[in-house]
């Protein structure tokens, strides 16, 4: 997998995948414990269906790239959003027209990023992505952090090899922590005017329904929210065909001829 020198001591790992030049890059954002395998092969099935060409990466302190080098504060999601990605757009793919596509902290990474409203950006899809915290998310985490203690989550070292222990402690706690519980991105949402979808599974444990119905009604541009019947977190694994569908006709219908 190819990296590039994000800064000094840090590099950041990612894929391309092959598409038509004329068309807009689908942008892959991973989840808060993910990295690139992660998201299986549903980017390049999604490519595939629109035509258009695809780029994953891995954030700092997640998979391939460089480890965490600071601990996390508040603001640890807008470091990702207007620090890093617009970085990674400028090296891997300069001047370019894209989409989105975040899955859960991706997601809501996705959203911070389009409040800037950049002019290449053609459309955001967010799949369980947070606009604040709820008494969901947080019960989510903390049954995760008991099946952490049970070592449910040995195969998370297959990914981050040596960084796993620092990737999901810096998760979880975060998200448990008080200093956290006042984080909220309702604000910038009316700022975003690139279409939106934003897509939900109703038995979702780490966020409750009405962050996608806000996700999809508070922005200034045109959005939907799509909820997902018998699906929890990962919709794009859990109900492959039914969000492959979504997705390939939301794309559709504003990529460049």
């Amino acid at each position: 997998m190819p990296e590039f020198q994000l800064a000094e001591n840090r590099t950041i790992h990612y894929q391309l995948i092959d598409g038509s030049r004329e068309k807009p890059y689908l942008v892959f954002l991973h989840e808060g414990l993910g990295c690139i395998p992660f998201w299986k092969d549903f980017p390049e099935q999604l490519c595939k269906a629109t035509g258009c060409p695809g780029l994953l990466y891995d954030r700092t302190g997640y998979g391939k790239s460089s480890p965490f080098t600071r601990p996390r504060t508040i603001h640890y999601l807008h470091k990702s959003a207007l620090n890093e990605l617009p970085v990674v757009l400028e090296t891997l793919i300069p001047d370019k027209k894209f989409f989105l596509i975040g899955h859960s902290d991706g997601g809501s990474i996705s959203l911070i990023f389009a409040a800037e409203r950049s002019s290449l950006l053609q459309g955001i899809i967010t799949e369980a992505a947070h606009v604040r915290v709820d008494k969901e998310t947080l019960a989510g985490v903390r049954e995760a952090v008991q099946l952490w203690n049970r070592k449910k989550f040995n195969a998370l070292a297959k990914y981050h090899g040596e960084k796993t222990e620092d990737i999901f402690r810096a998760w979880s706690e975060t998200w448990l922590s008080d200093w956290f519980r006042s984080w909220n991105i309702e604000y910038l949402l009316p700022s975003i005017k690139a279409p939106l979808l934003a897509i939900q599974g109703r038995d979702d444990h780490y966020g409750s329904l009405d962050q996608a119905e806000t996700i999809a009604t508070r922005p200034a541009g045109p959005g939907r929210a799509e909820l997902i019947d018998n699906c929890g977190h990962t919709p794009h694994l859990e109900a492959r065909d039914i969000i492959l569908d979504l997705m390939t006709d939301f794309i559709d219908q504003l990529k460049s001829p």
